[in-house]
């Protein structure tokens, strides 16, 4: 919006020159949404709070968060208004992958706001129905892999059914088109609840949100610079930048969420923040061919979906050969997803997130690691 407003002007002032920057628009988007959270944020808690919309606490989970019980949660409404707010104001709106992120965080979140709204307000304890919460999600998956066949980007190399392969110069995967619309529904699906799974401490997922947001900002940035996807060996993604003005509205959003979610939290971001971010950063990766990748950025994402999954595995494999007593004394991790598993070991609460946020930017350094290890 305002870069529309302001380029009619820049060959004139300097000042508005500024806007057609990608890299000033991104710092002016971060800004903005932290602004906009901030602005925001002590409201909702406050109309949250005001209708008790609180968090229930799971009676098999740690003892330490019996305390949390009633703390206002959907929070997410807040990183979701910063973020399509900023995006609006600082993207070009003409550019058709911003709108498909934008319209995956909704749509992600709108999925997470009625399973919150039947949880907590409604008192239904396993809120929205699985297979329903898990039909929104693929239907929204199928949509994009048909509608990215269909309307393929156009000024690229890289064919429709495709994706990239880290640490490899113009290497990528070439899928059949059916079982790319199943890949891409994948992707979309199991990264909106990777970070709902992750979600289960105070300022862990968002602030890890925020890592990776900042990541893929990067990569989208540079992957939409002919001299950049030159220099660095990588395709070239004509209109991929104005995705890393997105990122970088979500990560603003993520750090002005994460100032009221900080331990001890004011707020819960809830299912409708969970979904929305993780809609967002697997829709980005999709965009930009980069699927594989978000394995390396979002690491301890993967990790924590791993042990949910080994978690439940292995304890229905052990019931079914040894039973129940033995399945509950023998289970692979002390408590999944794994971070309780070190609450469960001793570490408290907020050392469990700075450990975690320490690897999570690892992670994003070996990610980025890739643009040069070719």
């Amino acid at each position: 919006m305002i870069y529309r407003l302001l380029w009619p002007f820049a060959h004139q002032y300097a000042l508005a020159n500024l806007i057609t920057y990608i890299s000033f628009r991104a710092g002016a988007a971060i800004a903005t949404a932290l602004l906009i959270a901030f602005i925001i944020g002590p409201a909702i808690i406050r109309r949250l709070t005001a209708l008790k919309v609180g968090q229930i606490v799971r009676a098999d989970g740690p003892a330490t968060h019996l305390g949390k019980r009633g703390t206002p949660t959907m929070g997410g409404v807040i990183i979701i208004i910063a973020t399509v707010v900023s995006t609006l104001l600082w993207a070009q709106l003409d550019n058709r992958l911003v709108l498909i992120v934008l319209l995956a965080t909704v749509w992600m979140g709108a999925i997470g706001f009625v399973d919150d709204y039947l949880k907590v307000v409604q008192r239904r304890s396993s809120g929205l129905v699985a297979r329903y919460k898990l039909a929104g999600q693929v239907s929204f998956g199928l949509a994009l892999g048909v509608a990215l066949l269909v309307f393929p980007w156009t000024g690229t190399v890289l064919p429709a059914s495709s994706t990239t392969v880290p640490f490899f110069k113009y290497v990528y995967f070439l899928m059949w088109p059916p079982l790319y619309i199943a890949f891409v529904t994948f992707v979309e699906t199991a990264w909106s609840n990777a970070v709902n799974l992750t979600d289960g401490l105070d300022g862990l997922s968002a602030g890890l949100s925020a890592i990776a947001a900042l990541t893929f900002a990067a990569f989208a940035y540079l992957f939409g610079r002919t001299d950049a996807s030159d220099y660095l060996k990588v395709f070239y993604f004509p209109g991929a930048g104005e995705l890393g003005v997105f990122c970088a509205s979500l990560m603003g959003a993520c750090l002005g969420f994460l100032w009221f979610n900080a331990h001890p939290a004011k707020v819960f971001m809830g299912d409708t923040g969970s979904l929305a971010i993780g809609g967002a950063l697997g829709t980005t990766a999709i965009l930009l061919k980069s699927e594989f990748l978000l394995l390396l950025v979002g690491g301890v994402f993967v990790a924590e979906t791993t042990s949910v999954v080994l978690q439940t595995g292995v304890f229905k494999w052990r019931m079914r050969r040894h039973g129940r007593p033995y399945a509950e004394q023998h289970r692979l991790f002390r408590m999944a997803p794994l971070h309780h598993h070190f609450e469960q070991m001793g570490w408290h609460e907020s050392t469990v997130v700075t450990r975690f946020y320490i690897l999570g930017i690892i992670c994003a350094l070996v990610a980025l690691a890739t643009l040069k290890i070719r």
